[in-house]
């Protein structure tokens, strides 16, 4: 065993460095931005995790049973901002040097400064608004063609320059022609940003405009359809679909989403009653407590909040952000604790499975319900069932079933509607579909408030053969992946995160409905 003194471990550790960066900056498949982004983010990992965190948090982490989502060791900022575009479009910026716009040209251009100065954890602004709300004025009183040529480079001038599927915008629940025309353009543009949510209300969302957004959705993978109701009930009237599916107030946003991998703690207990008693009260109460450290420091120790022009202009309100308590892999812990307790049931395939799943999400929502946080809006944190990441091998994204194990369609709906009531602060599942579907908008319509009305609160769809589809919850071209697969650079940033072992699953193993009987 070799033993260094301090001064040949700070020369090993500062050459270990070195050679990281080196390392980055050779990678030929990042693109410019990419590989600033991934030296900066290294940077910031040089740094200890903020005080408080608790010592569990590194044995927990090490176990892979919790993960904050890479957002870094010492984040600068919130993770999801959601900046109130409607006041900005109405004042106009200072800081931007910007006046309210007189006419559809220069909303669309002042959205994209916007945009462009808007930055969040990532280097992109996770959310883009409501953009019927915000341009459906100006809109009408261009002509049709004209305006659907402005929002057409408008659209495609956010794909190009944010290169990250979780770029989010909204439309709905009314109809609009600024919606009709977004319905119209993105099947012809086939772009993965923005990701959108159509929110939809069955009373006041007209069936012909759902269908379009169903046809849609079928071709380009967007929209998917939030309950617009749920969404207004749990997380407020003013509330926005960012990033995946996050239901958060505008002019707010979130400071973290930490995650528990349910289906790797399973693996670490004995049986349910272990579960129970022991390692998910320690994981929960560890993932607490170091979602209090890191907002601290977000809050007291980081400068976005005091100087941050978003936040001096009103645009911004540190008082409307949530800690996202989130979670993935509920379907491998069930099924990993009804084996070990001797049952063969599986979730999504057995009722007492199903019920074991709602009491873990129960048991997790009593306690993350009962944690005080001074900064939290309502000083409490809210549940997420979150997407999934590159390393969540041996955990489904969020409470889905896993794929290739999916019921048969309609209890599916039903085992989603047990889970989804747990995460306003979002939730979703994805059901793809082949070519029969464009023969059956009404049926697939039907689908979809079936869905809600058995308490589904956000799902999706597209075409199961396409190129465009739905990965977890962002969007992704099979042909970028292939691209990025043979050691070619591609601007889309999320194209890396399905080389994974785990997403490589969830892009190609969801199953497929027809209508076909």
């Amino acid at each position: 065993m070799i033993v260094l003194n301090r001064e040949e471990t700070s020369v090993s550790t500062n050459e270990e460095m070195k050679q990281e960066i080196r390392k980055i900056m050779k990678d030929k498949k990042l693109t410019y931005w990419q590989r600033t982004d991934a030296l900066a983010r290294y940077a910031e990992d040089l740094l200890d995790y903020p005080e408080g965190t608790p010592e569990e948090f590194y044995e927990l982490t090490e176990s892979r049973e919790i993960s904050d989502l890479h957002e870094g060791h010492g984040p600068w900022s919130a993770r999801y901002i959601l900046p109130d575009y409607e006041k900005f479009l109405k004042e106009g910026s200072s800081f931007l040097r910007l006046d309210p716009p007189k006419d559809l040209f220069e909303a669309l251009n002042c959205l994209l400064i916007f945009y462009h100065n808007a930055h969040a954890l990532d280097r992109f602004p996770v959310f883009l608004g409501r953009f019927d709300v915000l341009l459906e004025d100006f809109v009408k009183k261009e002509k049709r063609e004209d305006a659907g040529k402005m929002l057409g480079w408008f659209l495609t001038s956010i794909d190009r320059t944010m290169s990250d599927s979780f770029v989010q915008a909204n439309i709905g629940p009314e109809a609009s022609v600024t919606g009709e025309l977004i319905l119209e353009l993105l099947p012809k543009l086939q772009n993965i940003t923005p990701n959108l949510s159509l929110r939809y209300d069955p009373d006041i969302t007209p069936d012909d405009f759902a269908k379009k957004a169903l046809d849609c959705a079928l071709r380009c993978a967007n929209p998917a359809f939030a309950y617009d109701r749920f969404y207004k009930e749990r997380v407020g009237e003013d509330y926005g679909i960012a990033s995946c599916y996050n239901g958060l107030l505008i002019g707010g946003g979130a400071f973290t989403l930490t995650r528990l991998r349910l289906g790797t703690i399973s693996e670490h207990c004995k049986d349910s009653r272990d579960f129970f008693e022991n390692r998910l009260p320690l994981c929960v109460d560890t993932q607490l407590k170091f979602m209090d450290a890191k907002i601290n420091s977000i809050v007291n120790d980081r400068a976005f909040f005091e100087s941050d022009w978003m936040v001096k202009e009103g645009f911004v309100h540190p008082d409307r952000f949530v800690g996202l308590f989130g979670l993935v892999g509920l379907c491998e812990c069930v099924n990993n604790l009804m084996a070990k307790d001797g049952k063969s049931g599986r979730m999504g395939h057995d009722p007492e499975a199903d019920r074991l799943g709602v009491k873990i999400l129960e048991a997790i929502e009593k306690s993350v319900n009962e944690h005080y946080c001074p900064y939290s809006y309502k000083h409490r944190f809210v549940m997420h069932s979150q997407v999934g990441a590159d390393d969540d091998e041996g955990n489904s994204a969020g409470t889905r079933i896993a794929y290739g194990d999916e019921p048969e369609l309609y209890e599916h709906l039903k085992n989603c509607g047990l889970y989804h009531r747990f995460f306003p602060s979002g939730v979703g599942d994805i059901f793809p579909f082949d070519e029969t579907a464009f023969r059956n908008l009404d049926a697939l319509l039907d689908i979809f408030k079936g869905g809600f009305k058995v308490g589904v609160k956000y799902m999706s769809t597209y075409l199961g053969s396409g190129d465009l589809i739905r990965v977890t919850g962002y969007l992704m071209k099979r042909s970028e992946v292939e691209k990025l697969k043979n050691g070619e650079a591609v601007a889309n940033d999320s194209a890396a995160l399905v080389l994974g072992k785990s997403p490589e699953r969830h892009m190609n193993e969801k199953k497929v409905r027809s209508f076909d009987v």
